[in-house]
C-alpha cells in the first residue's frame, strides 16, 4: 500500500519529467521527439527499480497533467486496498488439480469447475489473470509443440533410486520453546517409484536442516544414482556436493524459474497440504516430534498404501517391491560421511570457537590449523579434531571450573592424552608454550 508521501514524490517526479511541457500545444510538431529524448535517458524513479520511462508514459501523464492537474499525477490506490489478491494456497491446489485432470481445459473453464466444488470460498474473486499465473507457475499451461520450443516431455525412470528428487514446502507453525515458529517440510520422493525415501519438517530450509533427511533415505531406501534438487539454500552447498560426490550420486540442478520438471514432486506436496494438513489436531502442533510423527504416520499408513494414479493404479510400495532389485545399500560410517567440516586455528589458550561453543583441543595444536567434523544437533557432545588428514582427538566444550583445579606443569610440553612423552601424535610439531599468568 501507498502512503500520502510516497505517492506525492512519485507525482514530483512525473511532474519534473513534464514540466517544461505542460504549456505547449497538444499535438505540437516535435512534441513526441522530446518525449523520446527523455524516455532516452536513465532516472531513479521513487518507489521502483526501473530506471527508464516509455515516451507513451510520459504522453500519458502529460495527458493526464492537463486533464486533472497534479493530483492526476499521483498513483491511484487500489479499489480492493486492504484486501489480499493472492489467492489461498488451498485454492491454487484445487485449480491445479483440477486442470491436470482435464488438461484440455482453458482457463475459464478451470474456474468454472472450480466453482463448482464445495471446497472453493463463497465470494471468493478468481480473476483469468490470477488463475492463469498461477497455473503458469506449476508449469501446467505450457503445452507449445512447435519446433521452437524448448524439449518438456514427459520423463518416467524404470527401476527405483534412478532418480530421487527434493524441494521444500512452507508447513504450519509449530511451538519451539513455548513460541510458535513456522515448520518447513523437507522431502525426497523417488521417481520411478513415488515412495517417499524419507522427510520431515524442520524449523529452517537450509542444508543443515537437508543432510539429516538425505542420511535417513540412504539408511532407509539406498544410494540414489541421481538426486534433482531446487536450486534454494538447502541445495547449494559445498559440503551437499562432497557428500553427493563421496556417495557416488549424480547431484542435478534444476533450471531456475523451469517448473516443469518437479512436476511430481509439487503434485506430492499437493497431496500433503489437502490431505495431511486439514487433518492436523492441536497436539500435532505441540511440536516438531510430534508433528513428524503424524507425517510420517500418514506416509507409511496412507499414501504409500493407496493407489497411485501415475503408477496405472499401483500402490508406491507395490511399484517399489517390482523395481527394487538394483538398489544399492550404503557402504561405510554413514555417521561420519555427513559431518559438517570447517577450519579453525587454535588459539595459544589451546581453544577452537565453533557455533558459539568454544572446544579444549591439545596444547600440541596450537597455531595449527585444523579441520572439525561435527553433527550440527550433537555438537555439545564434542567435535572430532583432524589435522594433517588424521583424527587426532574429539574436542569437548571448555570446562572453565573444572580448569581452575588442574595442575600444570611449565617445564615441560603438554601432549594430547593416551600419547607417551616421547611419542607426539602423528605430524604434530612440538612448540615450548611459554607461561600466561
Amino acid at each position: 500500500m501507498l502512503d500520502d508521501e510516497i505517492r506525492d514524490n512519485v507525482a514530483l517526479f512525473r511532474y519534473g519529467l513534464i514540466g517544461d511541457l505542460i504549456h505547449r500545444p497538444p499535438g505540437e510538431k516535435g512534441l513526441y521527439a522530446l518525449l523520446q529524448q527523455k524516455a532516452d535517458k536513465t532516472y531513479q524513479i521513487p518507489g521502483s527499480l526501473r530506471t527508464r520511462v516509455a515516451a507513451e508514459t510520459l504522453r500519458d501523464w502529460l495527458r493526464a497533467y492537463r486533464q486533472g492537474g497534479f493530483d492526476a499525477l499521483r498513483p491511484r490506490l487500489r479499489s480492493d486496498q486492504g484486501q489480499s489478491r493472492a489467492l489461498p494456497q488451498e485454492m491454487v491446489d484445487l485449480l491445479c488439480s483440477i486442470k491436470e485432470d482435464k488438461p484440455a481445459l482453458s482457463v475459464e473453464a478451470v474456474i468454472r469447475e472450480a466453482r463448482k466444488d464445495p471446497r472453493t470460498p463463497a465470494g471468493l474473486v478468481l480473476a483469468s489473470s490470477t488463475v492463469h499465473r498461477q497455473l503458469s507457475r506449476h508449469g501446467l499451461m505450457d503445452r507449445s509443440q512447435g519446433p521452437t520450443s524448448k524439449d518438456r516431455r514427459r520423463f518416467a525412470f524404470e527401476n527405483a533410486n534412478e532418480l530421487w528428487m527434493s524441494d521444500v514446502m512452507h508447513g504450519p507453525s509449530v511451538f519451539d520453546a513455548r513460541r510458535k515458529r513456522k515448520a518447513y517440510l523437507l522431502a525426497l520422493l523417488d521417481d520411478a517409484t513415488r515412495v517417499v525415501p524419507y522427510a520431515a519438517f524442520a524449523l529452517a530450509e537450509n542444508v543443515s536442516a537437508f543432510l539429516p533427511v538425505l542420511s535417513q533415505a540412504v539408511r532407509r531406501r539406498g544410494v540414489p544414482k541421481r538426486l534433482y534438487v531446487d536450486n534454494g539454500a538447502a541445495y547449494r552447498s559445498h559440503h551437499l556436493a562432497l557428500v553427493c560426490a563421496k556417495l557416488g550420486v549424480t547431484l542435478i540442478h534444476a533450471r531456475p524459474y523451469q517448473p516443469q520438471g518437479k512436476g511430481k514432486q509439487e503434485r506430492w506436496f499437493r497431496s500433503v497440504r489437502m490431505q495431511l494438513l486439514p487433518t492436523l489436531a492441536e497436539p500435532d502442533l505441540a511440536s516438531l516430534t510430534a508433528l513428524n510423527r503424524r507425517l510420517w504416520a500418514w506416509v507409511e499408513g496412507e499414501y504409500h498404501m493407496r493407489p497411485h494414479r501415475g503408477l496405472d493404479g499401483d500402490t508406491p510400495l507395490d511399484r517399489w517391491a517390482m523395481n527394487a532389485q538394483d538398489v544399492q545399500l550404503p557402504q561405510g560410517d554413514l555417521d561420519q560421511l555427513f559431518l559438517f567440516e570447517e577450519k579453525r586455528r587454535v588459539h595459544k589458550d589451546r581453544t577452537v570457537s565453533l557455533k558459539g561453543i568454544v572446544f579444549e583441543v591439545e596444547a600440541a595444536l596450537v597455531g595449527e590449523t585444523v579441520i572439525l567434523r561435527f553433527d550440527p544437533d550433537r555438537i555439545q557432545r564434542g567435535v572430532d579434531v583432524y589435522f594433517n588428514g588424521r583424527k587426532v582427538q574429539t574436542a569437548k566444550p571448555v570446562d572453565a571450573y573444572a580448569n581452575c583445579f588442574v595442575k600444570r606443569d611449565h617445564n615441560t610440553k603438554e601432549l594430547c592424552p593416551q600419547q607417551p612423552a616421547s611419542t607426539p601424535p602423528p605430524g604434530l610439531k612440538l612448540r615450548r608454550l611459554d607461561r600466561e599468568d
